[in-house]
């Protein structure tokens, strides 16, 4: 599995004119699921996401968690994230899990987050989202487990 978070002042996922998900300060994390994942794996990137050090402490550096701040946690699933992009100029998508094993892996995911921790929300898995953020920093990583 594969993440790339955000570290944002706030994020909102919108689906049909409707926001679905939306976080303050916290971490925006776009998640890709790929063949051979499984819950071993989401159980490593949930850990990873809820204890990756990304927010600045008292002097500056960044030695915090999200749970430390108390921050939010918002997953979108993006199968993209899954592609390969080393030839050519078109993407890839053969390493990408079929569609039921990514909606049951970031379900399962979900569902972890939601049992770890009070300040989850998420995107629509499959439909066609809008996501806005104010990215903080900016600060982004690649998470992959």
């Amino acid at each position: 599995m594969r993440a790339l978070i955000q570290r944002v002042s706030h994020a909102r996922v919108d689906v049909g004119g409707h926001t679905v998900g939306a976080i303050d300060q916290g971490l925006l994390a776009l998640i890709g699921v790929e063949k051979g994942d499984d819950e071993t794996h989401a159980d490593k990137l949930l850990h990873k996401l809820l204890h990756y050090r990304v927010f600045g402490d008292d002097a500056g550096k960044m030695n915090l968690d999200l749970q430390q701040i108390g921050g939010g946690l918002l997953l979108v699933s993006q199968f993209t994230l899954a592609a390969d992009t080393r030839k050519g100029l078109r993407p890839s998508f053969s390493s990408a899990a079929p569609p039921a094993d990514g909606e049951r892996l970031f379900g399962y995911l979900l569902s972890q987050a939601r049992h770890a921790w009070p300040h989850v929300a998420s995107g629509e898995f499959g439909a066609d989202m809008q996501v806005s953020l104010l990215n903080d920093g900016p600060v982004t990583f690649l998470l992959e487990t």
